[in-house]
């Protein structure tokens, strides 16, 4: 639901296969689940900090900090287009 990952071939509506056993790692796509909330981004790992990437520029990165309540829920494996 939205269009935050429109960038990487993720529109709303389209259904993703989430592989939980993956390990979080910079570059990767995955679902998290953060402050009550999914939400899929492309993790950015630096040595700035953590952050949560969109793939629309009409999205602000997020940054992850130690106040966040935060989890990697799974990474994306593939993605399968709604008609």
């Amino acid at each position: 639901d939205g269009n935050s990952m429109t960038g990487a071939g993720i529109d709303d509506g389209d259904i993703m296969v989430i592989d939980r056993s993956l390990e979080p790692k910079d570059g990767k796509i995955a679902v998290c689940f953060i402050d009550g909330e999914f939400t899929v981004k492309r993790i950015k790992i630096s040595k700035e900090g953590f952050y949560l990437m969109p793939e629309n520029k009409n999205y602000a990165p997020i940054q992850i900090t130690e106040s966040n309540q935060f989890v990697v829920w799974g990474i994306v494996t593939y993605v399968i287009k709604a008609v």
